[in-house]
């Protein structure tokens, strides 16, 4: 119905009164549409016919991802404002037989913008507007407005406790049926009923715990099955449901555990895509069982899509960069996205404030004396974390939350570590961690960019500046043994959480991912892929000729017997590992001869194998 848009950058208006489109153009919404890309503020409008059968019927306007700050009128009449994108808003109407509908739409200004307000998107990628959905409901005089269900596990009993908020046009005074059934596995359903007591333009809230018995778990990708629930709820005609799963995570001195079990988490940043089922499922073929939604709130097909993968989603506040903010605001926006997120099992993993400063936007080389500015650098950089400490304080969750990821200087909770591209080489990652141990633990970011087309580097903040754009291919292939000799070295020691920077590139240019812009893999993509299998043969040293170690990574929950196997050059040999769960065994050494081209090791473990390959 809402199918037809305008939009037109504007003016906002000071009063009630809805902005002027001058000259609009036609747009595709939901979406960011490009012909407005630069915008501070953008009006879309739209006209539909009276979405009612008849007169008895009442509407609701439903825009989701609406970003940041809007109002909304219809046929000239202001119906509301909304300043929390990731929360639907909704307001109910009174149709007409040709309906107006206008929304104002606003960048932020109160700091919580996150990656949207920062150059790692393209003005394109980041317009004001209905992001993820916009549609009218219909419904009788009771409307079923939300459903939300929260989860909850004592020892081996689960609980869900689906809170129903109705609201009537007359007066009711029924029962309302709860009804749970598991999605795709067989498990014990059950129903339970509620009473609604409500009079004629009354919005109630009800509430009813849900009794799990033997309540399945649900588990990242590789470590067990993704078991969810469903919660369908029912009242005069009027039907929602919602859908959960159970699962714990805690994240301290004594590492990640998911279910109580410990594990280890090999991730990837991702930044806001329009394919966000696309993004899970490259993630999850990179070997990911972790994705982290850089400095945005992912929207809910990607939050679903995580569930269904099995990937655990790290979710970050919208706040980025070296802002003020007010802590109450802060307060509002966790309160907000904790009730948004807490159905899904798969999001594990808060985070408030991503890059709060930048000590290496001017990279440094490598060598004695850039390891001495790089310790001076982080020596003298001044953040204040307070704000970040008190928001992180306000979470109303039992998951983990990282008040600060941040790069070295900031004291970061979570460590974003840039060898081989903000300072020094790849190889660093080792002196780095003998120095600052801790910040090795939880790392948050780490890579390195290349270029795609050279044409197009002076739109990709950071890069020229750092490599030499005209041999797109080399760039390619300096960036794979990046994100290869860091994302190995954390593995072997022994890092809880791990996450790649970025996935996806966000320019046609190039950028960060190991993924371009189009989808297409980049040489970085295969090799974190290889670097990321659960159970793994890895080098402990940059490959030259020479004797290199071999470390045997298990991430598994099953203790390996393996085989190694090896050549370099003309040169093989072969080796065996034992590895216990969630633990590392260094298994022997390679010798690589002068002019080999690569060293390729192979692990066989109960009749499989992988590869691990390196280009010398």
């Amino acid at each position: 119905m809402l199918d037809q848009w305008q939009g037109a950058a504007v003016e906002p208006s000071d009063d009630d009164e809805p902005p002027v489109l001058d000259d609009p153009d036609p747009v595709d919404i939901p979406g960011r549409p490009d012909a407005l890309a630069g915008a501070d503020a953008v009006a879309y409008r739209t006209t539909f016919p009276d979405p009612r059968d008849d007169e008895e019927t009442r509407a609701t306007l439903v825009l989701d991802g609406l970003y940041a700050h809007a109002r909304v009128w219809h046929d000239g009449e202001l119906l509301g404002e909304h300043d929390t994108y990731f929360r639907p808003a909704r307001f109910e109407f009174e149709p007409s037989a040709d309906n107006e509908l206008i929304v104002e739409c606003r960048r932020p200004d109160d700091g919580f913008g996150g990656v949207h307000e920062t150059d790692r998107l393209p003005e394109s990628a980041r317009v004001p507007g209905i992001w993820w959905d916009a549609h009218v409901e219909t419904h009788g005089p009771v409307a079923l407005v939300d459903l939300s269900v929260t989860p909850r596990l004592d020892e081996n009993r689960g609980t869900i406790t689906a809170e129903l908020t109705v609201d009537a046009a007359e007066q009711i005074d029924e029962r309302a049926t709860l009804s749970l059934r598991p999605e795709g596995f067989r498990g014990g359903g059950a129903m339970e009923r509620v009473h609604v007591q409500a009079d004629a333009g009354e919005r109630v809230t009800v509430q009813r715990e849900i009794e799990v018995r033997e309540p399945r778990r649900w588990w990242p990708r590789d470590l067990g099955s993704q078991h969810r629930y469903t919660v369908r709820a029912k009242l005069d005609g009027a039907e929602r449901a919602a859908t959960t799963g159970f699962s714990t995570v805690s994240l301290d001195d004594d590492g990640l555990r998911i279910n109580g079990r410990r594990a280890r988490a090999r991730g990837v940043n991702v930044v806001p895509s329009e394919d966000p089922v696309g993004a899970v499922e490259a993630a999850a073929a990179a070997n990911a069982n972790l994705v982290r939604a850089h400095a945005h709130v992912a929207s809910p097909s990607f939050r679903e899509a995580c569930d269904e993968a099995g990937l655990l989603l790290w979710q970050d506040l919208p706040l980025s960069g070296p802002v003020d903010v007010d802590p109450e605001r802060g307060a509002e926006l966790a309160d907000a996205l904790v009730e948004t997120t807490r159905a899904s099992p798969s999001v594990g993993v808060y985070g408030v404030h991503d890059d709060p400063a930048d000590p290496f936007e001017q990279p440094l080389g490598s060598g004695t004396i850039a390891r001495s500015r790089l310790r001076w650098r982080a020596w003298r950089t001044d953040y204040d974390r307070s704000t970040a400490d008190e928001i992180a304080a306000t979470f109303d969750t039992d998951r983990p939350v990282v008040p600060v990821a941040g790069p070295p200087g900031t004291a970061p909770d979570a460590a974003n570590l840039y060898p081989g591209w903000d300072y020094g080489v790849a190889a660093d990652i080792d002196r780095l961690l003998d120095r600052y141990p801790g910040l090795g633990e939880v790392v948050s970011e780490f890579g390195a960019g290349s270029v795609v087309d050279p044409d197009g580097t002076d739109s990709v903040p950071g890069l020229a500046d750092r490599i030499e754009a005209n041999d797109p291919e080399r760039t390619q292939r300096e960036q794979a043994r990046t994100v290869k000799r860091v994302g190995e070295t954390l593995r072997r020691n022994g890092a809880a959480v791990v996450a790649a920077f970025a996935l996806q590139d966000a320019r046609p240019a190039g950028g960060m991912g190991l993924l371009a812009a189009d989808g297409g893999e980049k040489p970085a993509y295969s090799a974190l892929a290889d670097a990321y299998e659960p159970l793994q043969a890895v080098l402990d040293d940059t490959p030259r000729p020479g004797t290199v170690g071999v470390t045997v990574v298990n991430d598994t929950g099953e203790h390996a017997e393996a085989t190694v196997e090896w050549t370099a050059g003309d040169r093989g040999g072969s080796f065996d590992a034992t590895v216990e769960p969630l633990d590392s065994e260094s298994a022997g050494g390679v010798k690589i001869p002068d002019g080999a081209d690569e060293v390729v090791l192979t692990l066989s473990n109960d009749g499989e194998g992988v590869t691990n390959t390196y280009r010398l």
